[in-house]
């Protein structure tokens, strides 16, 4: 759940609707008064809970497919904060205006639901075990593919849980409740069909009930005429503080018989090797047995058999994530000429010469690369110089956000060997490809914020960080690349000062650089800034139609870009925060990255 709804003072977390209605009564219960609380059956949405002439409404705030959010029928904003504005000034299907917050009492923090507890260790898990990463590769993957990831294991959890039996029949389900202890309420879910049906098997004085579950078109899970849940562990922790419909509330899980792997099904790319949940099965249950309808656990140590793919192919999929598996490829190596094919065609062209497209053969496998090759006819040794200070500068780098060096060639040419990144510059993509979504822009724009993050806590000042420098991998997947303005700062300094003026991409550049010549994070920030802007336009150019001197004359005068058309505010307010023209006063990536990474979450679900 995003930090910031969980700082709002009025947010209860994952209270149940009698809760609400006591933290109201305890307020008074006046007119307008007001709380908000996270959804216990809309995953990612919160409910709105609102007293009126002494009696409480609630209202559910869903999470829209367009990523917003909206009370049924109602008006959409960005986020719960912006429904609760706006329901401050208009009523909209409410039954009055929101007038006071009930916020909580000074003691308390928002309540976790169970299932949130569990989350984190379920993700760590998930991600280090799908694609056998650790250590900076596993958090920038937990970093960067929050959402998605949260949503995979949110709505594949119940296969982990002792009371999800698999694919079993009616007949087969009842002697499993009805042997041992015969406590009332004790239940099971089977699945019924392959298209999402499930059964609740429900032990009653006896005898076991059995109560469909449906899903319909828009995936929502119900029992007959009751509730829409998003995930089967949410209808299971509703119904287990309230019959609602049932003939009891769910008391006792019905555990699968030691062994027994009940088909379940993970949801791991079909590439990999399968999800084992072994190795956290014991802390995990060790978790569940306390909670009161899970007395009973029997750790489940089956592999988990994939049987589709991830619908959106994520970063971690590909081969350039965790690329250091291949002994004989060491990075920042020397290249045999005899291992490195070019083929026809060039990717790029400048200064230095030309980037072509290669194939770089080891023992044990082939792998696509870009290989840079330096143009020196006059055999200029200054030339020579700085593009072995770009290879020097990248093989110092190790992130999964930054293109790869594989290693120096010296051939006919000189040769950079680096990975390939199929798709091409950032600004380019978008250009071709205006139906891109928000959202994943926002996700691309994101990782580069991972990786100039890194390059902050590492001291190197990239100084030529633009769109056409930010190469993508995938339509889900960016590398910063082009370190040929590159510099290392010392542990004793916070800027690079230049000796003289350069040919310098000025339009990217902080007030700082023109006029002083320094070169810090913090102008790789307003850099961003510039960035963000282009990624946000579909690849216009900035500041189209003006020069450099049009261009610094602006912001010596404290006008900026105007914001993209159909930018998220949220985004052009933080543009205009890498543009503060203070160095001082400029956010660190540090900070920068925490923004953009909650402002992802809240919309990227």
């Amino acid at each position: 759940m995003a930090d910031s709804v969980n700082t709002l003072p009025f947010f209860y977390g994952n209270i149940t609707r009698e809760e609400a209605e006591d933290f109201l009564r305890h307020g008074g219960l006046s007119s307008g008064l007001y709380l908000l609380r996270q959804s216990r059956n809309h995953l990612g949405g919160f409910a709105l809970s609102l007293s009126h002439s002494g009696r409480c409404y609630h209202y559910t705030i869903e999470r829209q497919p367009n990523e917003r959010y909206a009370i049924a029928g109602g008006k959409s904003h960005s986020s719960p904060i912006g429904v609760i504005d706006f329901h401050s000034q208009e009523t909209d299907g409410l039954v009055c205006l929101l007038k006071k917050p009930c916020n909580r009492p000074s003691n308390m923090q928002p309540k976790v639901g169970r299932f949130e507890d569990l989350k984190e260790q379920m993700i760590q898990e998930f991600v280090k075990q799908t694609w056998n990463l650790h250590g900076a590769a596993l958090e920038q993957a937990i970093i960067s593919q929050r959402p998605r990831l949260e949503k995979i294991i949110a709505t594949t959890a119940h296969e982990r849980m002792p009371w999800y039996h698999g694919e079993i029949t009616r007949e087969q389900s009842e002697p499993r409740l009805q042997n041992g202890a015969r406590t009332n309420g004790k239940f099971l879910i089977r699945q019924r069909d392959v298209n999402g049906s499930y059964a609740l098997c429900l032990l009653h004085e006896g005898k076991v009930m059995h109560y469909r579950i449906d899903k319909d078109s828009t995936g929502k899970l119900s029992i007959p005429d009751g509730k829409k849940f998003d995930t089967l562990w949410q209808l299971v922790e509703h119904y287990s503080y309230k019959p609602d419909g049932l003939l009891r509330v769910l008391t006792e899980p019905c555990p699968r018989p030691p062994g027994e792997s009940a088909g379940l099904r993970s949801p791991v790319p079909n590439h990999h090797q399968g999800f084992s949940l072994s190795s956290v099965a014991d802390g995990f249950f060790a978790k569940m047995h306390k909670w009161p309808f899970f007395r009973h656990d029997t750790p489940d140590s089956n592999v988990y058999e994939h049987k589709g793919p991830i619908q959106e192919a994520m970063p971690m999929d590909t081969d350039l994530y965790n690329p250091y598996e291949d002994p004989d490829e060491l990075r920042g190596s020397t290249v045999d000429r005899s291992q490195l094919f070019l083929e026809d065609g060039e990717l790029g062209s400048g200064n230095f010469g030309t980037v072509m497209k290669g194939i770089y053969k080891t023992r044990r496998k082939e792998k696509a690369v870009a290989v840079k090759i330096l143009k020196n006819d006059d055999n200029n040794p200054a030339v020579r110089e700085e593009m072995l200070r770009e290879a020097n500068v990248m093989q110092q780098l190790d992130n999964p956000y930054i293109v790869r060096m594989i290693g120096i060639c010296e051939a006919e040419n000189l040769m950079l060997v680096m990975e390939l990144a199929e798709l091409g510059p950032l600004h380019k993509f978008l250009q071709k490809n205006r139906d891109t979504t928000i959202k994943n822009v926002t996700e691309l724009v994101h990782q580069v914020a991972c990786g100039m993050k890194y390059l902050e806590e590492h001291n190197f000042v990239h100084r030529d960080l633009a769109a056409r420098n930010v190469l993508l991998v995938s339509q889900h997947y960016a590398k910063i690349s082009d370190f040929g303005l590159s510099k290392v700062i010392g542990d004793d300094q916070n800027y690079y000062k230049a000796k003289a003026h350069g040919k310098w991409p000025v339009k990217w550049y902080a007030p700082e650089c023109m006029n002083y010549f320094k070169f810090s994070s913090k102008s790789d920030v307003w850099s961003f800034g510039v960035l963000m802007w282009e990624a946000y336009s579909y690849g216009q150019k900035p500041y189209r139609g003006m020069k450099g001197n049009d261009v610094n004359q602006m912001i010596e005068s404290g006008a900026r870009l105007e914001a993209p058309k159909n930018c998220p505010q949220e985004i052009y307010n933080l543009m205009m925060t890498c543009w503060t023209y203070k160095v001082e006063d400029r956010p660190p990536f540090s900070v920068v990255e925490p923004r953009l990474r909650d402002y992802y979450y809240d919309t990227a679900h």
